[in-house]
């Protein structure tokens, strides 16, 4: 039977079939993008890093100036019903600025958000095993790229220029360095060193790319927060992608040249066995 026929979702306050969920055509997540969203991955039937998550929604919420804020009780009574305990899954949450009674760029006065929220299986993903292929990009988004909204299409279209060059990301550069992959974060050994590129509006901090931070410091791995350039990266011994998703994916080519020796490198395996473990202990 077909998954979305069965799959209950949440909508402003209600569990229904994804079938019959439905929005006004009025609504400014539909009309203007005007929202933004959270993907939180669920292991088992527990949400990993939930309140990592929600701190990075209300920032997100506070950017754009919508006023919305439930507690972490309020959010794991909404969405543990959407979760199944046997299986690895994601719940997107998404939240607009609602319905205005008119198509008008300023924002409503008393606005009414609309929430929704569904889960997905995460499906395993060959690439981390093997490595994927990168291609290297200019960023054309917009300066509030840790603003995690809803309104992705540079994202989409900066991805599908990779995607038909047989390429699984885009690795977007400005300026002469590097920011972050169209869906993902960046990371890359130089010099024997794991280096991303430093917390700014220009990239999304993802939770992943946290985790992995705590991980590195907590495990004498040599790290560092700080400008990529493009030239360095195209001597990086390992690079990776990383999203809740796809958790850590190893490069293992950029711009049709081999990234190292040509497969997951050490430091990989090293901080993905890390990774494993960390998801198991909780």
């Amino acid at each position: 039977m077909n998954e979305s026929i069965d799959k209950k979702v949440y909508l402003n306050g209600d569990y229904l079939p994804l079938t019959e969920a439905k929005v006004s055509v009025l609504d400014r997540g539909f009309l203007f993008g005007d929202g933004v969203y959270e993907v939180i991955p669920s292991y088992s039937g527990h949400l990993f890093r939930m309140q990592d998550h929600l701190d990075r929604l209300q920032i997100s919420l506070g950017r754009i100036r919508l006023e919305f804020s439930y507690d972490l009780s309020k959010w794991l009574e909404i969405l543990t019903p959407l979760l199944d305990n046997s299986k690895d899954q994601y719940i997107y949450l998404q939240i607009t600025r609602g319905v205005a009674p008119t198509r008008d760029h300023a924002f409503p006065e008393e606005p009414v958000p609309t929430v929704f929220a569904m889960c997905s299986d995460i499906k395993p993903f060959a690439g981390v095993e093997t490595g994927v292929k990168a291609l290297t990009i200019e960023d054309s988004r917009w300066e509030m790229c840790n603003v995690k909204a809803t309104t992705l299409l540079a994202n989409i279209l900066l991805r599908q220029q990779a995607i038909e060059q047989g390429c699984a990301e885009a690795i977007l550069h400005r300026n002469g360095y590097v920011t972050e992959g169209a869906a993902s974060n960046l990371f890359a050994v130089i010099d024997g060193v794991l280096i991303t590129p430093e917390k700014t509006n220009e990239i999304l901090p993802g939770i992943t790319r946290q985790v992995i931070l705590e991980l590195a410091e907590n495990n004498g791995v040599q790290l560092s927060e700080e400008i990529i350039s493009v030239e360095a990266l195209h001597t990086a011994s390992e690079i990776w992608i990383t999203s809740s998703t796809r958790e850590i994916v190893p490069v293992i080519e950029l711009d049709s040249k081999q990234v190292g020796a040509g497969v997951p490198g050490p430091v990989f395996k090293e901080m993905n066995q890390l990774f494993q473990q960390y998801k198991r202990s909780l």
